[in-house]
């Protein structure tokens, strides 16, 4: 079993385990399952994804949903082109003909009926039926379907139903220790360790503010863009109102509470 100390393969993007989710996605692979994945904002969900993609070798089909998403987007549609129309496959169909990871990132944005397109997949069928083209696609074996959502963000409108959250193996991610935080930022941007300290605690106490001031914590995708600022020579002050503080909130008095602990860690 990995332990959160385990060193990234060379091919893949860094990544830090935080428990077993390397395994247990490693295992959803091979017996062919599909994979739902719950966390905060930036806490290293399309990291692990794309770690685990190269790791396994397989092409990833990246869909950021949203509220115009479709099934037609993630299926495909007829397009007029040279005197005719042509049948054109979206992400997903592409993903099952040629295999490799779909991976659908907050997928709850998404309209609903993309959930009846992927309910196929996601049992023991593993077929993507295609109505306008009369295709009853099988999914091959290393085709592998992978969700994600941010449960934070979910409300009466937006949510997965119980009947598709339970097609899924699920796992939920959240944000690092403070030691393996530091780790990802020294590693990601060359960062020195003092400074990286004082990031990671900094994160903690705005952490501290989620539901109070903030609508979410900062994630440590914002501690790596101020990282690289900082280690490219920008104040750290400045720094951290560009790369993180500025992002959390659009609130004027709040940014300046924030500047406030930002300045009493640096």
């Amino acid at each position: 079993m990995q332990t959160a100390n385990a060193i990234e393969l060379n091919a893949a993007p860094f990544y830090l385990p935080q428990q077993n989710e390397v395994e247990l996605f490693r295992h959803a692979y091979e017996n062919q399952l599909p994979v739902l994945i719950k966390g905060p904002t930036g806490c290293g969900k399309t990291r692990f994804i794309s770690h685990m993609a190269e790791t396994l070798g397989l092409p990833l089909h990246t869909v950021s949903c949203h509220d115009d998403l479709t099934a037609s987007d993630l299926v495909g549609r007829y397009l007029i082109g040279d005197n005719n129309t042509q049948w054109h496959d979206g992400p997903l169909t592409r993903a099952v003909r040629e295999g490799g990871i779909c991976y659908l990132d907050e997928v709850v944005e998404a309209r609903k009926d993309t959930t009846v397109v992927i309910h196929p997949l996601t049992d023991d069928r593993r077929v993507l039926p295609i109505d306008r083209t009369n295709e009853l696609l099988q999914a091959p074996k290393n085709f592998m379907l992978v969700v994600s959502y941010n449960p934070g963000y979910q409300n009466l409108m937006k949510g997965l139903k119980p009947s598709t959250r339970q097609r899924f193996i699920s796992m939920t991610f959240d944000y690092l220790k403070p030691a393996e935080e530091q780790r990802v930022i020294e590693v990601e941007t060359g960062l020195d360790n003092a400074r990286a300290s004082r990031l990671v605690q900094l994160a903690i106490g705005l952490r501290s503010l989620k539901d109070m001031d903030l609508e979410e914590g900062a994630s440590t995708r914002l501690l790596v863009y101020t990282a690289k600022l900082i280690q490219a020579g920008f104040d750290p002050i400045e720094a951290c109102r560009a790369g993180m503080v500025e992002s959390l909130t659009d609130d004027d008095d709040t940014i300046q509470a924030l500047m406030e602990v930002v300045k009493a860690n640096f």
